[in-house]
Protein backbone atom coordinates (compact mmCIF):
# COMPACT_ATOMS: atom_id res chain seq x y z
CA UNK A 1 0.00 0.00 0.00
CA UNK A 2 1.62 3.52 -0.80
CA UNK A 3 1.96 5.56 1.37
CA UNK A 4 -0.12 9.29 1.08
CA UNK A 5 2.40 12.22 1.96
CA UNK A 6 0.38 16.04 1.36
CA UNK A 7 2.40 18.73 1.10
CA UNK A 8 -0.07 22.00 2.06
CA UNK A 9 1.23 25.69 1.91
CA UNK A 10 0.13 28.33 2.87
CA UNK A 11 0.32 31.01 0.34
CA UNK A 12 -2.47 32.23 -2.26
CA UNK A 13 -0.33 33.53 -5.20
CA UNK A 14 2.22 31.74 -7.26
CA UNK A 15 4.62 32.28 -8.01
CA UNK A 16 5.46 30.99 -4.56
CA UNK A 17 8.55 31.05 -2.61
CA UNK A 18 6.35 29.09 0.59
CA UNK A 19 5.36 26.44 -2.30
CA UNK A 20 8.88 26.41 -4.06
CA UNK A 21 10.26 25.15 -0.59
CA UNK A 22 7.46 22.69 -0.19
CA UNK A 23 8.29 21.13 -3.45
CA UNK A 24 11.56 20.81 -3.09
CA UNK A 25 11.35 18.96 0.19
CA UNK A 26 9.14 16.82 -1.63
CA UNK A 27 11.23 16.38 -4.59
CA UNK A 28 13.89 15.58 -2.07
CA UNK A 29 11.40 13.12 -0.13
CA UNK A 30 10.89 11.20 -3.56
CA UNK A 31 14.57 11.51 -4.64
CA UNK A 32 16.10 10.30 -1.34
CA UNK A 33 13.33 7.53 -0.13
CA UNK A 34 10.99 7.43 -3.30
CA UNK A 35 7.76 8.70 -1.43
CA UNK A 36 5.54 10.95 -3.77
CA UNK A 37 3.90 13.89 -2.26
CA UNK A 38 0.56 15.61 -3.47
CA UNK A 39 1.33 19.38 -2.91
CA UNK A 40 -1.93 21.46 -2.94
CA UNK A 41 -2.33 25.44 -1.99
CA UNK A 42 -4.71 27.97 -1.79
CA UNK A 43 -3.86 29.91 -4.84
CA UNK A 44 -7.20 29.04 -6.40
CA UNK A 45 -8.76 31.56 -4.41
CA UNK A 46 -7.01 34.26 -6.66
CA UNK A 47 -7.44 37.70 -4.79
CA UNK A 48 -5.74 35.92 -1.42
CA UNK A 49 -8.72 37.63 0.31
CA UNK A 50 -10.50 34.09 1.03
CA UNK A 51 -10.77 30.38 0.69
CA UNK A 52 -10.44 28.28 -2.20
CA UNK A 53 -13.94 27.11 -2.99
CA UNK A 54 -12.40 23.10 -3.13
CA UNK A 55 -11.32 23.94 0.73
CA UNK A 56 -13.42 21.07 1.54
CA UNK A 57 -11.34 18.82 -0.63
CA UNK A 58 -7.78 20.07 0.64
CA UNK A 59 -9.00 19.40 4.22
CA UNK A 60 -10.15 15.80 3.10
CA UNK A 61 -7.08 15.68 1.87
CA UNK A 62 -5.28 16.93 4.95
CA UNK A 63 -7.25 14.56 7.34
CA UNK A 64 -6.59 11.61 4.82
CA UNK A 65 -3.00 11.77 4.32
CA UNK A 66 -0.35 9.53 6.14
CA UNK A 67 1.81 12.12 6.51
CA UNK A 68 2.39 15.75 5.89
CA UNK A 69 4.62 18.41 4.47
CA UNK A 70 3.39 22.01 5.83
CA UNK A 71 4.44 25.19 5.04
CA UNK A 72 3.56 29.04 5.13
CA UNK A 73 4.83 32.47 4.58
CA UNK A 74 5.39 34.38 7.60
CA UNK A 75 2.42 37.07 7.98
CA UNK A 76 2.43 39.62 10.98
CA UNK A 77 5.34 36.92 12.94
CA UNK A 78 3.37 33.67 12.31
CA UNK A 79 1.42 31.88 10.09
CA UNK A 80 -1.04 32.94 7.49
CA UNK A 81 -4.67 33.52 8.52
CA UNK A 82 -5.72 31.59 5.93
CA UNK A 83 -3.49 28.67 6.22
CA UNK A 84 -5.12 28.56 10.20
CA UNK A 85 -8.33 29.13 9.15
CA UNK A 86 -7.80 25.67 6.66
CA UNK A 87 -6.66 23.80 9.81
CA UNK A 88 -9.62 25.51 11.95
CA UNK A 89 -11.53 23.01 9.72
CA UNK A 90 -9.44 19.53 10.10
CA UNK A 91 -11.36 17.69 12.95
CA UNK A 92 -9.40 18.05 16.06
CA UNK A 93 -8.29 14.13 16.32
CA UNK A 94 -7.75 14.03 12.38
CA UNK A 95 -3.66 14.81 13.19
CA UNK A 96 -2.97 12.57 16.36
CA UNK A 97 0.51 10.78 15.54
CA UNK A 98 0.56 12.10 11.92
CA UNK A 99 4.31 12.45 10.97
CA UNK A 100 4.29 16.72 10.09
CA UNK A 101 7.20 18.28 8.74
CA UNK A 102 7.10 22.26 9.23
CA UNK A 103 8.62 24.55 6.65
CA UNK A 104 8.05 28.42 6.59
CA UNK A 105 9.04 31.36 4.78
CA UNK A 106 9.63 35.09 5.32
CA UNK A 107 11.79 38.10 4.31
CA UNK A 108 14.56 37.96 6.37
CA UNK A 109 16.13 35.92 9.99
CA UNK A 110 14.05 37.34 12.49
CA UNK A 111 11.51 35.60 11.55
CA UNK A 112 12.74 31.89 11.73
CA UNK A 113 11.78 31.20 15.50
CA UNK A 114 8.07 30.96 13.63
CA UNK A 115 8.44 27.67 13.11
CA UNK A 116 9.23 26.90 16.67
CA UNK A 117 6.61 28.92 18.15
CA UNK A 118 3.92 29.30 16.21
CA UNK A 119 3.47 26.27 13.46
CA UNK A 120 4.94 23.43 16.42
CA UNK A 121 2.59 24.46 18.94
CA UNK A 122 -0.17 24.19 16.43
CA UNK A 123 0.53 20.77 15.49
CA UNK A 124 0.97 20.13 19.12
CA UNK A 125 -2.77 20.90 19.67
CA UNK A 126 -3.47 18.21 17.29
CA UNK A 127 -1.35 15.73 18.97
CA UNK A 128 0.54 15.15 15.58
CA UNK A 129 4.01 13.95 15.48
CA UNK A 130 6.22 17.35 14.61
CA UNK A 131 9.75 15.63 13.08
CA UNK A 132 12.48 17.15 15.09
CA UNK A 133 13.96 19.51 12.58
CA UNK A 134 12.02 22.66 10.84
CA UNK A 135 12.84 24.34 7.67
CA UNK A 136 12.80 28.22 7.74
CA UNK A 137 13.92 30.00 5.08
CA UNK A 138 14.79 33.75 3.98
CA UNK A 139 14.70 35.98 0.90
CA UNK A 140 18.39 35.52 0.36
CA UNK A 141 18.25 31.68 0.84
CA UNK A 142 16.62 31.38 -2.63
CA UNK A 143 18.27 31.91 -6.32
CA UNK A 144 15.64 31.93 -9.23
CA UNK A 145 12.46 31.09 -7.33
CA UNK A 146 13.97 27.77 -5.34
CA UNK A 147 15.79 26.90 -2.40
CA UNK A 148 20.00 27.64 -2.85
CA UNK A 149 21.25 27.82 0.09
CA UNK A 150 23.37 24.89 1.03
CA UNK A 151 22.69 25.37 4.78
CA UNK A 152 18.90 25.23 3.88
CA UNK A 153 19.09 22.26 1.53
CA UNK A 154 21.25 20.42 4.55
CA UNK A 155 18.20 21.45 6.71
CA UNK A 156 16.06 19.41 3.89
CA UNK A 157 18.13 16.58 3.95
CA UNK A 158 18.08 16.29 7.63
CA UNK A 159 14.04 16.43 7.83
CA UNK A 160 13.26 14.27 4.79
CA UNK A 161 15.05 11.26 6.37
CA UNK A 162 13.42 11.81 9.87
CA UNK A 163 10.07 12.19 7.98
CA UNK A 164 10.66 9.04 5.97
CA UNK A 165 12.29 7.32 9.25
CA UNK A 166 9.06 8.31 11.01
CA UNK A 167 6.67 7.25 8.16
CA UNK A 168 8.78 4.01 8.05
CA UNK A 169 8.15 2.96 11.73
CA UNK A 170 4.40 3.87 11.68
CA UNK A 171 4.20 1.32 8.68
CA UNK A 172 6.12 -1.42 10.92
CA UNK A 173 3.58 -0.89 14.09
CA UNK A 174 0.64 -0.53 11.83
CA UNK A 175 1.39 -3.95 10.51
CA UNK A 176 2.42 -5.86 13.71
Amino acid sequence: MAVKVVGFCGNTQRPSKTRALVETVSQSLLKRHGIAVEVLDLAAAGSGTGLPADVGAIVDAIEAADALVVGSPVYKGSYTGLFKHVFDLVRPTALIDRPVLITATGGGARHCLVVEHQLRPLFGFFEACTIPTAIYASEPDFAEGVPANPLVLQRIAAAVDQLAGLIARRGCAAAE
